[in-house]
């Protein structure tokens, strides 16, 4: 973000003090006859859809968040689930991906061309500032107009996702959307899915405004309402199928060379409480000898998150067989990689019931949502037994911290959504079950025993970079002194207050 702007101004400034020609001048001398000098929006929309699925798998949001949420664990090279200083840099994403999907915006192609790139980085923004808290939003991407673009407050950037959604959900129209690799340009999935997205979205302000007369709530509303429908079924699902070769699962090329992560034995705990067959597919064993190939040996054994490196490589070296994160038939280089899918939708209706939001069944959106998730994974549908002890059944109505717990499940493996879960139904960051009102820490997770912060609580935020008080100070330091606390890690962004 902040050094496009500088290289752009940079560029101008050389010309004018030089007192030369525009480079036009120069005739064809430097000029490439084979190279185009005007983006193409379908390349730029296929690009962008090729590296979304780094936000549900290995971008810094969803890496992170996998081992605050406890869906991960590190292994031989413990540093972020220790809870080491969260001080990463998002300009990159401002100056790569969501720079391309504001071409496309600028170019106007195509009414779709305009509204799936506009989804596409609320997306993105949702991202961006549920890991940082407040960043630039509204004078973001606009070039030479704003040099230092102000941070925006988490709320109002909340309030614009929404609005921007909203309105794109109504632009989808019988136009072009090419290059389209994820939906194959079917307008109909992207209404439900940006439907299911704005229910996301307005659910994760709950904590801050819980009534069903808040704006979060009438926004969900709105939203679950929508003639464009919403995810329900996995043929729906945001996800993309990679085709190999230069593009490969993220999940895939985790473990290419490298084997820092396995699954966390909070979530093979939780899995094997219940009893439920996700386990399979959750967590595949290092042991397997066809790990790289595809393997299906399963595993359970989840490696104690947070724990230092002594510690974790005596485990690791004691369970050879500990759980990497997924079967190996599930991160394949051609493997899908979903980033919403028909049972978050499902299973975040199912939160918006037990918040007194709708008046929705369980039959139809808790019961559904597990099945779901059940059926994404190639699973056969959960038994009577399971339904039963989950309260999916029909014949009682599932507690809170089941709905979580369920929500949760069916995250797995997307970091983002897991860290965004945990901080929304959990007040404390210690391991504490007290208080009232979303105090009781539904997920059980606790801080690791090797945690070298003080004092020692899980991540709530990830902190801005010196770089950014260098080269935008002035609003950089403007948004810290709205935290409570200041740019610390320990602060908390707006909805988690």
């Amino acid at each position: 973000m902040k050094k496009i702007f500088l290289y752009t101004l940079s560029t101008v400034l050389i010309w004018g003090v030089a007192g030369c020609k525009k480079p036009s001048d120069f005739g064809n001398t430097n000029v490439d006859p084979s190279a185009t000098t005007v983006p193409i929006p379908s390349a730029l929309l296929t690009n962008v859809e090729l590296t979304l699925p780094l936000y549900a798998s290995t971008q810094l949001e969803a890496i992170n968040g996998a081992q605050y949420s406890q869906y991960f664990a590190e292994t031989q090279y413990p540093a972020v689930s220790l809870y080491s200083l969260p001080q990463y840099a998002f300009i990159g994403e401002y100056s790569g991906i969501l720079y391309d999907l504001q071409n496309i915006i600028n170019l106007n192609p195509s009414n779709n061309m305009v509204a799936a790139a506009t989804v596409l980085q609320q997306y993105i923004f949702w991202h961006i500032t549920d890991a940082w808290g407040d960043v630039p939003y509204s004078q973001a991407l606009k070039g030479l107009a704003y040099t230092n673009p102000a941070y925006d407050t988490q709320q109002s950037i909340y309030t614009s996702m929404l609005a921007s959604l909203t309105a794109a959900e109504a632009k989808f129209d019988g136009s072009a959307l090419s290059g389209d690799v994820i939906y194959g340009g079917d307008v109909s999935k992207w209404k439900k899915f940006t439907n299911s997205l704005r229910m996301l979205i307005s659910l994760q302000m709950s904590k801050k405004m819980p009534t069903s007369s808040d704006f979060a709530a009438t926004q969900f509303k709105a939203a679950l309402a929508d003639a464009g429908g919403s995810i329900t079924t996995n043929t729906d699902n945001f996800a993309l199928t990679y085709p190999s070769g230069t593009y490969k699962d993220p999940l895939f090329n985790l473990y290419d060379g490298r084997t820092d992560y396995a699954e966390s034995k909070t979530m093979t705990d939780l899995l094997g409480s219940l009893s439920d067959a996700r386990a399979t597919v959750y967590g595949g064993a290092f042991n397997d000898p066809n790990n790289v190939s595809g393997g299906t040996v399963s595993s359970n054994v989840g490696i104690p998150p947070g724990g230092d490196r002594t510690s974790t490589v005596i485990f690791t070296t004691a369970n050879p067989n500990w759980a990497m994160v997924l079967r190996a038939d599930k991160r394949t280089p051609t493997s899908t990689l979903t980033m919403i899918s028909a049972s978050e939708s499902l299973l975040a209706r199912a939160h918006a019931v037990a918040l007194g939001w709708t008046t929705e069944t369980y039959a139809t959106t808790y019961q559904a949502g597990i099945v779901q998730s059940f059926e994404q994974w190639g699973l056969a549908d959960p038994s009577v037994t399971y339904m039963t002890n989950v309260n999916a059944s029909g014949a009682a109505v599932p507690t809170f911290q089941q709905i979580i717990q369920q929500r949760y499940l069916a995250s797995y493996p997307d970091g983002f959504m897991g860290w965004d879960i945990y901080r929304l139904t959990t007040t404390t960051r210690d391991g504490g079950t007290t208080g009232t009102a979303f105090a009781n820490n539904p997920l059980g997770i606790k801080p690791g025993t090797g945690a070298t912060n003080n004092p020692k609580l899980i991540v709530s935020r990830f902190t801005y970079t010196a770089a950014e008080y260098s080269t935008n100070g002035v609003n950089a330091s403007a948004a810290a002194a709205r935290y409570t606390g200041g740019d610390k890690q320990d602060s908390r962004v707006w909805w988690d207050q």
